[in-house]
């Protein structure tokens, strides 16, 4: 109980400290150095350390044992995966290849007349992008300069245009994206099944839920603040002479990587055994033989732009990976203090079972991520407790790390301090405030719906 209400008052610091926007790695590490430090004076030496973890034979190291063995694991693994997917997303933006395939993808708007339709099918194509580009914050930049054009000239509102785009991204689907790669590995599932045989049962009825409500709720909206729609089509795409060079098959290097896993893996050809970062480090090779063809005189400039996959892996272990590693040291804190056994152990006591637990953590990691603005950051800080919660429920871990996983991802797009929404909104000169506004009811019955169906399936 001593350890379980330790937690419960780090925990509420912690929350304090990212409000006040103080760096979350550092926040999430010293809470959880505490709570390990705590443990140990609860416990015997090398009590606090991950299984197959060997004690320094001393308190005083064991908890930067921990660390360190976790840093050793996560960089290996999925730090690489995470690194060369972010890398290589770069990478096609900086050539232009995410450029083409928007294009390409998002075409058919210009065939609807119904303002209000396209609005739903544009959610359905934008979701589909981002299992390409895994940025919510790319995603809604680059769709910005290419769907909301075709949203305004067909005569959608610039709110309901702006809260569309913001929320593209809300489904972090694909092995590209790093909270997937997070649940897959959690899951003891390669990101591949993870994607198919979990994800995409779940996320498909809630897209088409999610692209209704948004049908609906933009268009009251704009009825309620007196927006009159205007078809004089004043409002032209904006294209430089240079994206017109970019040759039109380069909207296929941003899919490679995801067709090759499809292709090779238990899905297709299972004889041939390939990885996230195999897949990512093989097409960006393919991308940059393209380019030097693409400029032979330019072979300088083409290497130069490379750079950017490899800098960006850099940031991605900067920020994602001592992100992910913090919130591990904090969620071993929390196991070695009894908190985690303690809320089990209540959760049993009340009969929630299984689903009962799915909808808390979920819950949890929503509201977390309506108030730290990061889908990212509240699923690296708890995602690691599920297998053990799932493991003492008797339940699989993918049945709680799928729900948690997607709602990290909905739950952002209703947050005004989100880098995706704030960004979109600044390029339409709105309120990021009246965006979520517009974003708050789609965004709630696909949480809804995302929730039940897990419940109901896994």
């Amino acid at each position: 109980m001593i350890g379980a209400i330790l937690a419960l008052v780090v925990t509420a610091v912690m929350a304090k400290c990212i409000l006040m926007r103080l760096r979350p790695q550092f926040v999430v590490l010293f809470g959880g150095l505490f709570l390990l430090f705590a443990a140990t004076a609860l416990g015997p030496v090398g009590s606090i350390l991950p299984a197959k973890v060997s004690s320094t034979g001393t308190w005083l190291f064991d908890p930067f044992k921990c660390m360190a063995s976790l840093f050793s694991s996560r960089t290996a693994g999925l730090g690489l995966i995470i690194m060369s997917a972010t890398g290589y997303a770069k990478y096609m933006d900086v050539i232009g290849a995410s450029k083409v395939m928007s294009n390409v993808m998002t075409s058919p708007l210009k065939l609807l007349r119904s303002p209000y339709l396209v609005i739903g099918v544009s959610y359905i194509i934008g979701q589909i992008i981002n299992i390409f580009i895994p940025s919510a914050a790319g995603l809604g930049t680059l769709l910005m300069v290419t769907v909301y054009p075709v949203l305004i000239r067909l005569g959608v509102s610039r709110l309901a245009a702006t809260a569309l785009v913001g929320t593209t991204a809300c489904l972090d689907l694909g092995p590209a994206s790093g909270n997937a790669n997070l649940a897959a590995k959690y899951a003891e599932l390669d990101s591949v099944e993870y994607f198919v045989t979990y994800q995409i049962p779940v996320s498909v009825v809630t897209m088409l839920v999610i692209a209704v409500l948004h049908i609906f709720v933009q268009k009251y909206y704009d009825k309620k603040d007196g927006f009159v729609p205007d078809f004089s089509g004043k409002t032209e795409e904006a294209a430089t002479q240079e994206e017109h060079k970019i040759p039109w098959f380069y909207f296929f290097l941003p899919i490679l990587p995801l067709a090759l896993l499809l292709v090779f893996s238990r899905f297709a050809i299972a004889s041939v055994k390939l990885d996230v970062p195999t897949a990512m480090f093989f097409s960006f090779i393919v991308a940059i033989l393209l380019e030097l063809i693409r400029h032979r005189r330019s072979a300088k400039k083409v290497l130069d732009d490379a750079m950017d996959f490899y800098n960006l892996m850099g940031r991605q272990f900067a920020y994602v990976l001592t992100l992910i590693v913090a919130g591990e040291v904090f969620a071993q804190g929390l196991m070695a203090t009894g908190a985690v056994k303690l809320m089990i152990d209540s959760v049993q006591g009340l009969g929630w079972g299984g689903a009962g637990i799915t909808i808390a953590m979920t819950l949890l990691i929503s509201m977390t991520a309506i108030v730290m603005g990061s889908g990212n950051a509240p699923f690296f800080a708890f995602a690691s407790l599920a297998p053990t919660i799932a493991k003492e429920m008797s339940i699989s871990a993918v049945s709680i790390l799928l729900p948690m996983q997607l709602a990290a991802g909905i739950a952002r797009s209703v947050s005004p301090i989100t880098g995706v929404i704030v960004a979109v909104s600044g390029m339409a000169e709105v309120s990021p405030f009246d965006v979520v506004r517009r974003t708050a009811i789609p965004m709630a019955g696909g949480l809804v719906v995302m929730t039940a169906l897990s419940v109901i399936l896994y």
